[in-house]
This record gives structure tokens, sequence and C-alpha cells, in this order.
């Protein structure tokens, strides 16, 4: 699948999420939400559902979010109805914890600590769902390097097209939209 990235991201900013969700999935093939059920994860899945009610979500489930989060998760799956396939790591947090305990930011073993927990579990997702397009809820006030990311992406033709349909909303928007939606 190929998109003109230039065109999209003219005709989408600005545009409700919701719109952006229908667009992406327009695209034909298939269409996959990515979550770890963060605390403002519940807009980018009702969103997606909405459009597409079986749309997959992969959950990258590092093995260290709270029993809230878990909770949480559980409960956002079953009032949904999502349709989850789950990716932990390979080595369980407690293993992980044994051998080499939580390593800080600064730290060396930091970058096999997050290769384990979260990039090495979200490649083998990307390879086994194999999405021609992707919905993630990154959003430019959140990081420093977000802020000149836009809507769509695609790092070459024919690789997976990045949609991010909350990019341009903020932490009062993400608000608001969970208290309209209850």
């Amino acid at each position: 699948m190929e998109v003109d990235v230039a065109k999209a991201n003219a005709e989408l900013a600005g545009k409700h999420p919701k719109e952006i969700v229908e667009w992406a999935t327009k695209l034909g093939g298939k269409t996959i939400v990515t979550t770890n059920f963060g605390p403002f994860e519940a807009v980018i899945l009702h969103l997606a559902t909405q459009v597409k009610p079986d749309m997959e979500v992969v959950w990258i489930d590092s093995g260290y979010a709270t029993r809230k989060t878990y909770l949480f998760a559980e409960k956002l799956i079953s009032d949904l109805g999502l349709n989850v396939t789950v990716y932990n790591p390979l080595m369980s947090a407690a293993r992980r914890d044994a051998l080499m305990g939580i390593p800080d930011v600064d730290d060396p073993q930091h970058e096999e600590f997050t290769n384990q927990v979260k990039l090495e579990p979200f490649g083998r997702a990307m390879r086994e769902t194999a999405p021609d397009v992707w919905l993630t809820a990154v959003r430019r006030d959140q990081t420093e390097f977000r802020k000149n990311m836009e809507i769509v992406t695609q790092d070459k033709p024919g690789a997976v097209v990045k949609v991010a349909p909350v990019l341009e909303w903020t932490e009062a928007d993400m608000q608001a939209y969970l208290a309209k939606h209850d």
C-alpha cells in the first residue's frame, strides 16, 4: 500500500480524530490499533471501535503495568468488546527483575531493558499481525520529538501506513472526550 503522505496530511489537518480513523480504515488492507492501556488509551480504542467494531487491538503488555491498569484494561476490553491480541516480552517480568532488576534511565542496561519489554514484543506484533495501516494514540504535546510529527507517515513505499488520529489533541481534549463518552 502506498499513500500520498503530503496530500493526506493536508486533507486531515484539523479534522476530528474519528474522521481520521474513518479515512484510515477506507485505505483498505488490514488496520490495527496498538495500546498499552495507559490513562488516555480509551480514547483511541473507543474511536477505533466506533468506526470498525472488530478492529484488531494489539496490546503490548510489558508485564510492568499496575494492578489498576490491568483492571482498567479488562473493563475496557469487556465494555468495548475489543478484539485483543496480547504480546508479552519473551522473558517474564519476575525473571527479568531477578536477573537484572529494573534499571534506571541512565543505567547502561536500560537500553536492553527497553528492547526486551517494549521493542521486541512490538516488532514481533507488527511482523505477526502484518498490518497495512497502524493507528496509534501519540500526541504532539507528549514529547519534544512528537511536536514535529505528522498525522500520516510511511517510512517507505509499501511499508505500514502509520496514522495518529489524536496527534493534534491536547490532554484537555482527551479528558473532554473521556468525560463525554464515559
